[in-house]
């Protein structure tokens, strides 16, 4: 027996009362910020799976762990490695990857891959009301284990509500959440259903489990080790009450004026001794913006200076490392053992050292050969094709400074954070008029304000550019305008905006784009897309772009990026649209492994197995007209 808790924290009394709740217990625990609740939930875990009575100890298969991002079932992951002595084998997954993997299980013959996340949601939460959990293969959860519940709104309250419904005379529950910190309100559109899912979750489980829910406490933080770092923290407990509009703006100036003390105050972000200083910083820091927009344009400068750092990415969007590509790339064989999977990745140019031993264990899981001991590539690569490959296997976030919104960095802590001066109670009734959800922006404010560890900032925001969308919709092409309608002057990269249906450069040297993505190109690193010719590519297009590197073409615009532009530049139905020669300002976000057919990866010349390496680009573009030297500026 090992003495995995040597280096563990001790359990507080209240800890430990969680940790030794029953597996068949009903546990509701609120906790605050920084109060330890990961530690808990490992420790609880582990004493799941290790009581010394057998008829009480749980195998890692019956215990289901869900969590919202794959930041924070990392976390969980590597801290049970580190800490856990039993609960090894335990594997927490996201909401969209246990649907997802529910639903192939249920209904093999459908591509879910190619259906949206709030549909898969939904749809798991209908099978697993048709039993999908029940029979064959398919064994429903003993116990379900959920951090951050506060955050269960929608759809996805619905899939827990329903399997805790279903199953609740044979499966026990250990949620953690904190309704101080409940700010996902805004993915629910209509402000009386929004308001009407603020504390619902807790709500439901009062009702539904009356005579024996079990409701404990974590009040002790032990992130902040600061007097500055703990300036917010008196405020959860009012904020876990608040409702009301009034009693929230209270809050929030109490909260902004605390964060505006001139003892906090920095430099502006463009101000040389704060450059030096975030290159400089040996411990982890967090600049944290209250929207997207914000991030953007704070990267946007952080690259200009040549400050190494991370833009969080939405939970949505998860890029296959490009390792992978290579690995597939590098071997004819069908199968590998660890020994040959071990020294093909060492033959790999990464910016960190990987755990070979660690992605070995996750990928074979994911694609077992036939034999016990080897990686079966054909099964790794349709797993790719898919959209099944292990959270478990992307690549560490290694970078020092983070640049995220405060959504994003929900969860995470930090030494040091850096908070965007927060507007004031009058400039967002301006902004947001009858949109403006006073108790989010109170809440939001307070997870900003209890990330870190030691030193908390703030800074004056950036001057931001106009950013409106094309049409109605919510998820329209942002793009750069101004006061004008007609005012274009720049359009916001996305995810998919890169073609990813043949290699980069297939028609000229394919093979020798991918060795100069693998040797020359990382994240960061400036792109231009550059216009090939002044032809659209179609009746509703815009003409071709090719991402260009330091002079060196590694990639070429997506036809979705060129339906977009389109839309962007057609102003009107009478309006004859411009294109710009170049479009400045973008960055490679990530290289990644992409999957296409098997024709277009050997026709290109990069082997038959239809995997390659593509650039993921991010920022805010601007234009560049081909009749002016000058950029474009809002």
């Amino acid at each position: 027996m090992t003495d995995a808790y040597l280096d563990s924290p001790t359990l507080t009394d209240e800890q430990q009362a969680v940790v030794e709740q029953p597996w068949d217990a009903r546990v509701l625990v609120t906790a605050g910020a920084g109060a330890g609740k990961t530690h808990t939930l490992v420790r609880r875990l582990d004493a799941l799976c290790g009581n010394e009575d057998p008829d009480e100890a749980l195998e890692a298969a019956e215990i289901l762990v869900l969590t919202f991002s794959r930041a924070a079932a990392r976390e969980l992951r590597e801290r049970i490695a580190r800490h856990g002595e039993r609960a090894r084998r335990v594997r927490a997954q996201t909401f969209d990857a246990w649907a997802y993997g529910l639903l192939r299980q249920a209904y093999p013959d459908r591509e879910w891959h190619a259906v949206g996340f709030d549909e898969r949601i939904t749809a798991a939460a209908e099978a697993i009301e048709k039993g999908a959990l029940e029979g064959g293969d398919a064994v429903p959860p003993a116990h379900v284990v959920i951090d951050e519940v506060q955050d269960l709104l929608g759809t996805r309250r619905e899939l827990v509500e329903t399997l805790l419904d279903r199953y609740q005379e044979s499966c026990g529950f250990t949620v953690v959440g904190d309704a101080a910190q409940s700010v996902y309100g805004f993915q629910i559109e209509d402000p009386a259903e929004r308001a009407d899912e603020t504390g619902r979750f807790f709500d439901w489980l009062r009702c539904s489990f009356p005579d024996d829910l079990v409701e404990l406490q974590l009040t002790r933080n032990f992130r902040a080790i600061t007097p500055e770092a703990r300036i917010a923290l008196a405020h959860g407990p009012r904020l876990q009450r608040t409702t009301d509009a009034d009693e929230a703006a209270t809050l929030y100036d109490e909260l902004r004026d605390l964060l505006l003390d001139p003892a906090n105050g920095m430099s502006d972000l463009s101000d040389q001794l704060t450059l030096d200083g975030l290159r400089a910083l040996p411990d982890t820091c967090a600049i944290l913006t209250r929207d997207n927009r914000q991030a953007l344009v704070v990267s946007g400068m952080l690259h200009e200076r040549g400050v190494e750092h991370r833009l969080r990415r939405p939970l949505e969007e998860r890029p296959v490392p490009y390792w992978v590509a290579e690995l597939l790339r590098r071997t004819d064989a069908t199968g590998l053992t660890e020994d040959r999977f071990s020294s093909l990745l060492a033959e790999i140019p990464l910016p960190y050292e990987p755990n070979a031993k660690a992605l070995w264990t996750v990928l074979r899981r994911a694609a077992r050969g036939a034999a016990r001991n080897v990686l079966d590539l054909e099964r790794l690569r349709r797993s790719l094709a898919d959209g099944r490959f292990p959270d478990e296997a992307a690549d560490p976030e290694t970078a020092g400074v983070v640049v995220s919104t405060v959504h994003r960095a929900k969860g995470l802590e930090f030494d040091r954070v850096i908070v965007l001066t927060p507007p004031t109670i009058a400039e967002l009734r301006k902004q947001y008029k009858e949109e403006l959800d006073l108790p989010a922006e109170a809440r939001a404010l307070y997870v900003a304000m209890t990330r870190a560890r030691q030193d908390l900032y703030h800074v004056r925001s950036p001057d931001l550019p106009m950013l409106r969308r094309v049409g109605a919709r919510k998820n329209g092409r942002r793009f750069v305008g101004g006061w004008r309608s007609y005012d274009r002057f720049g359009i916001v990269a996305e995810a998919a905006d890169v073609c990813r249906d043949n290699p980069p450069c297939h028609e000229s040297d394919a093979p020798a784009t991918q060795a100069y993505l693998l040797q020359q190109v990382r994240p960061g690193h400036g792109v231009v897309l550059r216009r090939r010719h002044e032809l659209p590519m179609g009746e509703e297009q815009s003409p071709p772009y090719d991402l260009v590197h330091d002079g060196r073409v590694i990639g070429e615009a997506s036809e979705r990026f060129r339906e977009d532009l389109f839309r962007v530049q057609k102003v009107s139905h009478k309006w004859v649209p411009w294109w710009p020669e170049e479009i400045h300002g973008l960055t490679v976000d990530a290289l990644e492994t992409v999957t296409g057919s098997n024709a277009a990866g050997a026709n290109a010349g990069v082997g038959d197995r239809g995997v390659w390496i593509t650039p993921r680009i991010t920022g805010i573009g601007r234009y560049r007209r081909a009749d002016k030297d000058e950029e474009q500026h809002a």
